[in-house]
């Protein structure tokens, strides 16, 4: 369990689903729509949605790039934090959104798995939450140009290394999107 206390509480974290991010991302359709069913999923059991939008020199901020994909939209009630850094905790209010909904527990979904997905989720464990990653509902554009495996094997790798992370007093793992269980631990 979380080793944050008080915070018996989960939410759904959003990352960097903006038109800019996965506008050539791998299998980019399947995974918005997986998004979108677990955003759906956690609002009928009223389970906290969190969002976080970055943006930078080249996502500018009111941009259509920078915009989130117009398959998805925040509702009123759920916060949007905005990141300059891979990781959403980074000079944000993320950690102080939590707090505040009493979350210890994040499941996570969104772009760019290599990038703001890995930076999230070592920076949420790290910080004391448990944190699931859907492994379907993340994703990433092809970095081959520049030495990196195919989007694929890079989201097989994070799934991989992910579902056998730990640490002390926390739980980590992967679990796709139609065996999300907001009330469980992974």
């Amino acid at each position: 369990m979380t080793t944050l206390e008080s915070r018996p509480n989960t939410a759904l974290l959003v990352v960097d689903v903006q038109g800019g991010v996965v506008e050539g991302a791998y299998e980019r359709d399947a995974v918005v729509a997986n998004v979108g069913s677990l955003v759906e999923k956690a609002r009928r059991e009223r389970v906290s949605v969190v969002w976080v939008q970055h943006s930078d020199e080249q996502l500018a901020r009111g941009s259509d790039d920078w915009r989130i994909v117009p398959e998805l939209a925040p509702g009123d009630a759920e916060p949007v934090v905005e990141k300059s850094y891979g990781d959403s905790f980074e000079d944000t209010a993320l950690e102080t959104v939590l707090s505040g909904l009493g979350v210890g527990r994040l499941v996570v979904v969104g772009a760019q798995t290599d990038a703001c997905i890995r930076s999230t989720l070592h920076g949420a464990l790290v910080r004391g939450y448990d944190v699931s990653l859907v492994s379907d509902a993340h994703t990433t554009e092809d970095q081959t140009a520049w030495g990196a495996p195919p989007p694929d094997q890079v989201i097989a790798h994070t799934n991989l290394y992910w579902t056998y992370e730990t640490a002390p007093g926390r739980t980590a793992g992967t679990v796709e999107t139609k065996d999300v269980d907001f009330s469980s631990t992974s």
